[in-house]
């Protein structure tokens, strides 16, 4: 699970488990420590626009993947009409001036096209959430699928790029710097609409003519997979209704007195839970969902994540917690700005700015409070890789066991925790108790 799905998990859920229920209540129940069962299946307030809007978002954010393959089926075309013409004419391997030009044009046009594309289905998705839904969870649902879908889009215009500049002028260094398994689908016979949809559903970021695969589908393995994401999903809703809510409902006082003390307690208790609930929806995706995708698409690389628990730095958890958006941000992002010359440190700086915008739309529109604080989170990353960079280079233990020990403080108390807080608290300000406590001291004073 993404560190911002889970804070929009623990701050949707006790939103809406208030909602119906006494705040006074879960206030005295979160102040004594005796919770008792708090668990409510029908204080979930959400909307019949929300479940309409939600299901027909579904529906139309993978329409958007279908239009940039409409653009590249153009820029197919146009690439073999091209490559016809300079076989035609006894062209070299090597485009000239005039080739490269031509190249460039086209180029910018489909890449004008594709970015009209992919932001119109990222605005519209968000603005449709910011706007007009207004449960937290169906929203977060939402915006990290048209995330998904945006992020594919991407990679599949760039990569395609990529292959068409090879298909025009196959240059002995760019065709030998391809992996062997494009042999079997090159371009343009890739631009095909089930190609696509292979893409579409298979449990990558990074677009691919063809991926290595499996034989068959073992469906034992896929029921195994959805029965422990069902198991977990349940434990989620339970650690965020029964322990997460309460403890985010006692911190709002504490937040609008501006109680430091208070503040540090309520975040140190709330570190805890929430650890828990990250990890057990960690599992659930990237073992346990990820995995039953891969299956039933019989793909192959399956590599979702690494020892990550181990990291010796922040820059070894980024690299090592979630393999999908690390390769899409490597392929993408970072290796294309090393190739053109850019610093390292520029490129990662770029990367994570990427991230910011990306994680403050997952949270922050949502939860109707895009108040910076997920992107700023993920920009403090930067200086504290710089800190333990170092640490993970020292030959003794000792330092990667330092290394190792700030990235858990800082995972579990400066992280999700905090961010938690601060959203569930601009959502009560907006929406619930405080926001009412607020008007009602402004109606006494006037």
């Amino acid at each position: 699970m993404d560190s911002a799905t889970s804070t929009s998990v623990e701050t949707s859920t006790a939103a809406a488990s208030i909602r119906r229920q006494d705040l006074g209540t879960a206030k005295d129940d979160a102040t004594n420590g005796s919770y008792g069962n708090l668990i409510c299946f029908t204080c979930h307030d959400y909307r019949k626009q929300d479940v309409w809007l939600g299901l027909g978002l579904y529906f139309l954010i993978p329409c958007f993947l279908f239009i940039a393959y409409l653009i590249e089926l153009y820029a197919s075309q146009k690439a073999k009409i091209s490559r016809a013409q300079e076989v035609k004419s006894g062209g070299t391997s090597s485009p000239t001036p005039d080739q490269q030009a031509k190249f460039n044009y086209t180029w910018n046009i489909v890449r004008a096209l594709h970015t009209i594309n992919a932001t119109a289905v990222l605005l519209i998705t968000s603005w449709t959430v910011y706007f007009y839904i207004y449960h937290p969870l169906i929203g977060t649902f939402t915006e990290f699928h048209v995330i998904i879908v945006y992020m594919k889009i991407a990679s599949y215009a760039l990569t395609n790029r990529d292959l068409r500049h090879a298909y025009l002028h196959p240059a002995k260094g760019e065709l030998a710097a391809m992996p062997e398994i494009y042999a079997s689908c090159p371009y343009p016979d890739n631009i095909t609409m089930s190609n696509l949809v292979y893409f579409w559903w298979a449990p990558t970021l990074v677009y691919q003519p063809v991926y290595p695969r499996t034989e068959k589908t073992r469906w034992i393995f896929v029921l195994k997979r959805l029965a422990e994401a069902s198991v977990l999903s349940v434990f989620i809703w339970f650690c965020s209704a029964q322990y997460a809510a309460p403890t985010l409902v006692n911190s709002l006082e504490t937040i609008d007195s501006l109680n430091f003390v208070g503040i540090i307690e309520r975040l140190l208790k709330l570190s805890t839970i929430s650890l828990v609930i990250w990890l057990a929806g960690f599992f659930a995706l990237f073992q346990s969902l990820l995995n039953a995708l891969a299956e039933v698409m019989c793909f192959g690389d399956r590599c979702f994540y690494d020892d990550w628990w181990n990291s010796a730095s922040l820059g070894d958890y980024w690299r090592l917690w979630n393999k999908p958006v690390y390769q899409f941000m490597k392929r993408h992002v970072y290796s294309p700005m090393v190739a053109r010359g850019y610093r390292m440190g520029h490129a990662s700086i770029a990367v994570f700015s990427v991230s910011a915008i990306l994680h403050e739309l997952l949270v922050g529109v949502p939860t109707h409070n895009i108040i910076g604080v997920a992107a700023l989170g993920m920009m403090f990353q930067l200086p504290l890789i710089a800190i333990t960079q170092p640490l993970q280079k020292m030959k003794s233990p000792t330092g990667k066991l330092i290394g190792n020990c700030i990235f858990w403080v800082s995972f579990t108390i400066l992280g999700q925790p905090f961010a938690a807080l601060l959203y569930f608290y601009a959502w009560q300000a907006k929406y619930g108790s405080v926001g009412k406590k607020r008007m009602m001291d402004i109606v006494k004073n006037a």
